[in-house]
């Protein structure tokens, strides 16, 4: 007997445009529709104020401007949060640094995390959605870690898996979970090798 999981495919978007999901929480769609990331990659904008940016998607101009644009009048960022280093999510995270001068928070480099099997060398694995070797934080977030910010306290919640550097991170104050690749409403997640792992993915 097969099990109906009930995905989500019932959404619409506008590129471009900032919607508030929560008192704390705004988010960007990203222009880059596609079987991999669905409507296109979520953009996370968190407080309000001193903000924080969670995955801030592909490295397309008009996706950064629509960031920038989607802060307040004296807003400004503080912090560029890394879920994992996929070329839908992190590659935008240096033009958004070159804007705002915002440092960088991530497990690590592409790779980086730790595997159950041996599957030879991991850095810059190639998978279906490509791997961002650039990209390597300046802060480095570990399971536990806790970022904090003008109203706001995201806890890491590291689940490799989807990818070895992987992180989840609670929205402290809205008991809120961003989950970047791990669960997606729309979908199952891609566990490619060699950096995806299922045994981690499942434990």
């Amino acid at each position: 007997m097969t099990i109906q999981i009930p995905f989500n495919r019932d959404i619409s978007v506008e590129y471009g445009r900032a919607d508030r999901v929560s008192p704390l929480i705004r988010r960007v769609v990203a222009h880059n529709p596609g079987p991999f990331t669905f409507l296109g990659t979520g953009t996370y904008i968190v407080g309000n104020g001193k903000v924080a940016v969670i995955d801030p998607g592909p490295d397309m101009p008009e996706h950064v401007q629509a960031i920038l644009d989607a802060l307040e009048p004296g807003e400004t960022v503080s912090h560029i949060v890394i879920t994992h280093t996929h070329m839908d999510h992190s590659p935008a995270a240096r033009p958004l640094q070159a804007a705002t001068g915002a440092p960088t928070y991530g497990f690590g480099p592409h790779g980086s995390g730790p595997h159950t099997f041996d599957w030879g060398a991991r850095d810059g694995a190639s998978v279906e959605e490509g791997g961002d070797s650039a990209f390597t934080p300046d802060h480095a977030v570990r399971h536990g870690d806790r970022i904090q910010g003008e109203g706001w306290t995201l806890e890491a919640v590291h689940t490799p898996g989807h990818t070895s550097n992987h992180l989840c991170f609670q929205l402290v104050e809205e008991k809120a979970l961003f989950s970047g690749d791990h669960v997606m409403g729309w979908s199952t997640s891609v566990i490619s090798p060699p950096d995806g792992d299922m045994t981690a993915y499942m434990r």
